[in-house]
């Protein structure tokens, strides 16, 4: 329940300050019944928040450096949006097991992205190897829009496309032959939506009218931000001490 509220929470947060985003083939979703991966090139800091938001009512969990686990804060609030922690120098076994065991055993889908890190197109492996393992398939995605938080301030276009699909329970071995296979089906896909987008005509910023429903809303925003912030205070050391 506190997963669906802080994606709605965050989502408003985002249509409060930018107000221009475009979802394009959504209807190309997998159903909310089937667990699939969800991909995409990590390319902002809130292209997750788009991503979950297009795809509700589905849940996600995702991995998470565990650096940022760190602010028991901000800690508790992305653990609570499903995310797990991972060593990124020194990766354990965990990181294929507990998501291929929530794949198979929840309702919960899985959002990663392959490039490792923002603005890199290598596709890594551990798509694939989960992908197998769990008998799901992947769904790509792309986000085209303001790369900054003042781009984003200023109302810049956001463009959301959906893919078609990726199955690989053809490929027999996630050898490197399989794995290159598995990488060039989403890299295809990544640059067929990012081209399609392109072609997608439409104004870059909406009309200034579109501020008006905003001020309006503004002071309850506000109310529910501080009164997030504030149970975040009190609940997440609870929370950290009924964990140890």
């Amino acid at each position: 329940m506190f997963y669906t509220y802080l994606r709605n929470f965050v989502t408003f947060l985002l249509w409060m300050l930018n107000g221009n985003a475009h979802y394009h083939n959504t209807e190309k979703i997998l159903d909310k019944t089937e667990n699939y991966i969800l991909v995409a090139p990590h390319r902002t800091w809130w292209d997750p928040v788009y991503l979950a938001f297009a795809t509700k009512p589905k849940e996600f969990i995702f991995m998470a450096k565990k650096e940022l686990f760190k602010n028991p804060f901000f800690g508790y609030w992305i653990e609570k949006c499903g995310a797990f922690p991972i060593d990124r120098e020194h990766p354990g076994p965990s990181t294929i097991k507990y998501p291929t065991k929530i794949l198979k055993t929840s309702n919960r889908s899985l959002i990663m992205f392959p490039s490792g890190s923002r603005h890199s197109k290598d596709v890594k492996g551990g798509v694939a190897v989960i992908a197998k393992m769990a008998k799901v398939r992947i769904m790509p995605a792309v986000y085209q829009g303001p790369m900054t938080f003042k781009g984003l301030a200023k109302r810049e276009r956001v463009d959301m496309n959906f893919g078609n699909p990726i199955d690989i329970s053809d490929i027999k071995k996630l050898d490197s032959e399989g794995l290159a296979e598995v990488a060039r089906r989403i890299e295809s896909e990544f640059d067929r939506l990012d081209a399609e987008i392109a072609t997608i005509k439409g104004p870059q910023k909406p009309m200034i009218f579109g501020y008006l429903p905003r001020l309006i809303l503004l002071i309850p925003a506000l109310v529910i931000t501080l009164l997030t912030f504030l149970f975040t205070v009190v609940a997440a050391p609870i929370h950290k001490k009924i964990k140890k």
